[in-house]
């Protein structure tokens, strides 16, 4: 095992990995902005250290000076939490070439995986469904035309380097085309330094599943269940579940079969999680594999009591997992929503400020991550989520009314969030039944913001 582990992120994540080391008997040591000098994981963490001024760019990307950190005090491995550098190959290999441990997949694996048309071929290869689309990158607007026309539409255009909705651009009609794809390349390029873009044939309302895999180097790939993240907001996720009302034990065993191909076929190792689009017909297809913990890791590890994060630093430090697939056992249900420092009714305009006042929600089955307290001064700079409410129930419709009666007692003061319109989604009656699909806001979002 590892004696100390460098976390090169912030926020909640940062104290979460924080905490699962602190359980391990391992070092833990937060890096911060100075716009981060009084945040929780340098509280909480066994040693800090700034990495720079406020800016990402200057700081929590700062290849450099986080490596720079991590040698100097003697770090074993580094965790990159999620965003940030945890999809940058560059600085997994970085890491490794100064004799730490990154706690993730290979460079390689990451840069095959991180291209989404290449990833899209090594599916087909593996025998896992894809969405039928281009051959790759679409070289321009000429042949974004012919494979339009092969495909049909309504059509997608995406970044092959990217993710999280950027360079993505939906087509109805052969007149919107030139300007999406100009678009969606110029965002891409802007986004994540490359321009290059795929087309694939748009499932139109589907539901958006992902499978939480496991791998470690013994050869053994397990997935841990699918999570349910169709309710999103511009491809952003808002709530996510486990496990979705949407699949059957058939399809559920089906989908999880390919989830772990799609790993074996990669050569992955570590956590990772294989998205899936399900259309109305019960037919899935591959999307994208996110290299990397996933935001709403907490509903799997609510639903199958097992610690990712801690699993993941077992992994780095060559350990075997310690369960086989037939050992794993969905048990009850889970959801989490996200609770963002935003104005719902100012277009979800970013509100950072001090928290004047915090009460978090407890009781049985109710899980809060976050790193704010009281007094505590959200920067304008980073990402607007302040902390994730999970919660976990004997069936869906008690962890529904549970998530209700938490998100009621959530009081956050001195700040506007995004608490009453989740309240709001929970009463909803297509998301009662389980009926949602990823127009799910889209569709209700007027009617529920009068």
């Amino acid at each position: 095992m590892f004696r100390r582990i460098l976390i090169a992120n912030r926020g909640e994540i940062a104290v979460r990995i924080i905490r699962a080391c602190k359980e391990l008997g391992v070092e833990s040591v937060a890096v911060y902005s100075t716009a981060d000098s009084a945040s929780l994981p340098v509280h909480l963490a066994d040693r800090a250290v700034c990495i720079g001024p406020a800016a990402s760019a200057d700081s929590y990307l700062n290849m450099q000076n986080i490596l720079s950190a991590a040698t100097r005090l003697g770090c074993d491995a580094i965790h990159p939490g999620y965003g940030f550098l945890s999809e940058n190959a560059e600085f997994a290999r970085l890491v490794e070439q100064c004799g730490m441990v990154f706690i993730g997949p290979d460079a390689g694996v990451m840069e095959q995986m991180g291209d989404k048309a290449a990833a899209k071929a090594l599916m087909v290869q593996a025998g896992v469904p894809v969405v039928p689309g281009s051959d790759g990158v679409v070289s321009g607007l000429e042949e974004a035309r012919h494979v339009a026309q092969t495909i049909g539409y309504p059509l997608l255009i995406k970044a092959s380097a990217g993710g999280g909705g950027r360079g993505m651009r939906r087509v109805y009609a052969p007149e919107e085309l030139e300007t999406a794809f100009q678009t969606a390349s110029a965002e891409a390029q802007a986004c994540f330094g490359d321009g290059a873009v795929y087309m694939e044939k748009l499932v139109l309302n589907p539901k958006h599943i992902e499978f939480q895999i496991l791998a470690d180097h013994h050869g053994n790939v397990v997935h841990l269940g699918e999570r349910d993240c169709s309710v999103q907001r511009r491809n952003q996720k808002m709530i996510e579940e486990s496990p979705s009302k949407a699949l059957s034990a058939t399809l559920r065993e089906q989908m999880g079969q390919a989830a772990v191909r799609a790993a074996r076929a990669a050569g992955y190792r570590n956590a990772g999680t294989v998205e899936f689009v399900l259309d109305s017909q019960e037919n899935f297809y591959f999307i994208e594999m996110n290299t990397r913990i996933q935001v709403e890791h907490p509903v799997t590890e609510m639903v199958t009591g097992i610690d990712l994060i801690k699993e993941q630093i077992r992994i780095a430090a060559g350990q075997a997992l310690p369960f086989t697939q037939q050992e794993i056992r969905l048990d009850g249900h889970a959801i989490e929503c996200r609770i963002n420092a935003e104005s719902p009714q100012n277009g979800f305009r970013p509100c950072p400020g001090r928290i004047e006042g915090l009460f978090t929600p407890g009781g049985m089955g109710v899980r809060v991550d976050t790193a704010v307290y009281p007094g505590y001064e959200i920067p304008p700079y980073y990402d607007s989520m302040v902390a994730k409410l999970i919660v976990h129930g004997s069936s869906r419709l008690e962890a529904i009314r549970r998530m209700r009666r938490a998100l009621e007692e959530f009081i956050v003061e001195g700040i506007e969030t995004n608490i009453e319109l989740q309240y709001l989604f929970l009463h909803h009656e297509e998301f009662v039944r389980g009926q949602f699909t990823t127009a799910f806001v889209e569709n209700h979002l007027s009617e529920l913001m009068r």
